[in-house]
Formats: structure tokens, sequence, C-alpha cells
């Protein structure tokens, strides 16, 4: 059994040769209030959820891009709102946000 139930990694690259990359999408204030929101809402901790950060995933053309494991479920975000729509019905609820889902 693992540590935790979920992990969900948020790529904060920041390329420097110009291409795309998710630092530029506001990735990392997006991953400290996913890590915010998972914590009151009870979800953080052993047997939980972890909110991780992560470096270059190789996605940064879809960006900013998370993936939540053990599912390998990958999304897109721009804002907030969908942060909380991510952390609520994936993580909490355990139901893939089917509009911020890339394949």
């Amino acid at each position: 059994m693992s540590h935790f139930d979920k992990h969900i990694f948020f790529c904060l690259n920041r390329r420097e040769d110009g291409r795309a990359s998710c630092a530029e999408h506001q990735a990392e204030a997006l991953q400290g209030y996913a890590k915010d929101r998972v914590k009151a809402l009870g979800l953080s901790g052993p047997g939980k959820v972890r909110v991780n950060k992560a470096g270059c995933l190789d996605r940064c053309e879809h960006g900013p891009v998370a993936v939540v494991y053990p599912e390998g479920v990958w999304y897109t975000f721009v804002d907030k709102h969908d942060i909380d729509e991510i952390v609520e019905s994936h993580l909490r609820d355990g139901k893939v946000v089917e509009r911020l889902k890339i394949d």
C-alpha cells in the first residue's frame, strides 16, 4: 500500500530556449493554491493526497499541466476555478474532470 492514495504533480518548468513553458502560466502560484485547497478540505496527509512540485513533465505545449497518479490523468488549467474543480471532483470525489483532461 502506498503512503499516499493520490499524488498530483504540477509542472513548474521554465524553459530558457524560448519554447513555451508551464512557469509562464502561473503554474507555481496555482500549485500553491492547490496545496492550500487540499489542506483546507482535509484531503492532505498519509493515506490521502500529496500535492507535488515537478520539473519538466515534457508536456508544456499543453501548459500549464498537472498529472494525477496513480490514475495517470493529465490536466491543463488556467485559473483557481479550474484548480477547485480538479481538487474537488478528482482528488476528493474520484471523478475525472473531462473538460480539463489532456491526452
